[in-house]
């Protein structure tokens, strides 16, 4: 049993890394503007979401198991940031090398209590109801949590330059000449109108 709940961790921790690092590379080669440049009605961009993710980590792999990390970012839904949202955007005075480089110390923080505890060990979620938690369970949400904010930088990143995929070196789309693309687009496009047309929907005229 012992053996099955160690390979579980480590699976859990690989799919946290692979999240992770997939965060980093949406901001490789883009300007400062790209990396803090909001691209939804609702503010989403590439460096916000690194901050958000060190603050989530600081506290689930650190308070709540009393393990402190300095400095960390306040997460708005915790009630901890200084207004909505100021965990998800990087004011002009914060340094996007120095928001990476907290993040990568979030993780080294985070590792070390995912090292030295069992996956039932118990942490207390510092907010109310501040329940009470297992290391597997947390450790299954921040795998959820930064895999689901990965495809949110799928998006963006996909948005500001064509750039997609798991890795750099790797998109992840077929092998297709650069002039497929409008072409499927289009397609889709038709697509989309004519279920709309069938289900006795209105479509917006084309553009």
């Amino acid at each position: 049993m012992t053996n099955q709940l160690d390979d579980h961790k480590r699976d859990l921790k690989l799919y946290l890394q692979d999240a992770r690092e997939a965060v980093l590379w949406k901001l490789e080669g883009l300007s400062e503007y790209d990396v803090r440049r909001p691209m939804t009605p609702s503010g989403t961009n590439l460096l916000g979401v690194v901050k958000h993710l060190t603050g989530a980590e600081a506290v689930y792999f650190g308070e709540t198991f009393g393990r402190p990390f300095e400095n960390a970012p306040g997460l708005w839904v915790a009630g901890t940031a200084d207004e909505p949202n100021a965990d998800l955007w990087a004011r002009p005075d914060e340094s996007r090398e120095i928001l990476v480089a907290e993040y990568r110390r979030v993780w080294a923080h985070a590792d070390e209590t995912i090292d030295a505890l069992p996956l039932d060990a118990l942490g207390q979620v510092p907010w109310p109801p501040r329940l009470h938690l297992g290391l597997g369970r947390i450790l299954l949400h921040m795998v959820a949590e930064t895999h689901r904010h990965a495809g949110q930088l799928d998006v963006v990143r996909e948005l500001l330059d064509g750039a997609t995929g798991l890795r750099p070196d790797d998109p992840v789309l077929p092998d297709v000449a650069p002039d497929w693309w409008p072409a499927h687009r289009a397609r889709l496009e038709q697509a989309a109108r004519e279920a709309a047309r069938a289900a006795g929907e209105s479509v917006p005229p084309a553009k």
